[in-house]
């Protein structure tokens, strides 16, 4: 049973024997290079990494089993594996940052812990094991100069510990939503690269934060209501359970994605998509 919450963390790694480039015709871009998220920015693919766009990233979700938002934009990883980067955009407009100084960490995580135990009754009549919200490995911080806000919280399911590293990069017409994937022993090594990943990412000309202009669309939510997950807990205001519930079911999507597929499985998919064969055969 514990290949549910471990096979996620197979397929990311099991990338890891795949060739050190994508060849021509894979699909995959290789680094260095310059990669498209959509109409919206730009990623500099650095050597040694590989990018999927949105149409390649929803191709490789359906396959591994999970639904998708129609919002993906990419998909990065280094070629070693062991880590995965996961891009969407959404058009919510411009969101205004006047709670940069009053996100509440201890009422947000109360937020999430009942929205697991929600959707836990899910999970559990699926055949899966629930999910336990251990608390935050990082609180959520909001850096008014660069219009980044993050997070990440700590999870158990079936006697394993999981993280979901969130960044939100703001931007003029909506949300850059970038999650990043890895095993929690191995987060704060994988830091650094990740940062320097979300240094090379840069909005179009017109798309930035700094770029609104009076007239633009203005998000019905702000900062708080972002972390936890968007428009419909806006609407029903912070806390409330059914709102937080449509959280859960995107919010841990990506973890979900290891739930419903074999390792096995997964890394004849990364084979597919990014091209090479694995060095054990």
């Amino acid at each position: 049973m514990k290949r549910y919450l471990a096979a996620l963390g197979m397929m990311i790694t099991a990338a890891g024997g795949l060739a050190q480039s994508a060849p021509p015709g894979s699909g995959a871009l290789a680094g260095p290079g310059k990669a498209t998220l959509g109409d919206v920015s730009e990623l500099m693919v650095a050597r040694g990494f590989s990018f999927l766009d949105g149409d390649q990233t929803r191709a490789m979700l359906r396959r591994a089993g999970d639904p998708v938002s129609g919002q993906e934009l990419g998909f990065l990883r280094p070629d070693t594996g062991g880590w995965a980067v996961y891009f969407e955009f959404d058009d919510i407009g411009y969101i205004k940052d006047a709670e940069k100084e009053k996100l509440d960490a201890d009422k947000l995580l109360d937020s999430f812990k009942q929205g697991t135990a929600a959707a836990n009754e899910d999970r559990v009549a699926a055949g899966f094991p629930p999910i336990e919200i251990i608390g935050w490995d990082k609180e959520p911080v909001y850096d008014a100069a660069t219009q980044n806000l993050e997070w990440c919280l700590r999870a158990r399911s079936d006697g394993q510990e999981f993280v979901n590293y969130n960044t939100r990069l703001l931007g003029r017409k909506g949300v850059m939503e970038v999650v990043l994937v890895v095993d929690p022993k191995d987060l704060n090594k994988v830091m650094p690269e990740f940062r320097e990943v979300i240094a090379q990412h840069q909005f179009q000309t017109g798309q930035s934060y700094a770029e609104y202009k009076p007239g633009d669309k203005i998000a019905k939510y702000g900062l708080g209501a972002l972390i936890l997950g968007g428009a419909a807990v806006g609407a029903a205001k912070l806390g409330l359970l059914g709102s937080v519930l449509l959280f859960f079911k995107k919010a841990w999507k990506l973890f979900i994605i290891g739930l419903v597929a074999f390792a096995g499985a997964a890394k004849s998919l990364l084979s597919k998509i990014f091209g090479g064969r694995s060095s054990t055969g």
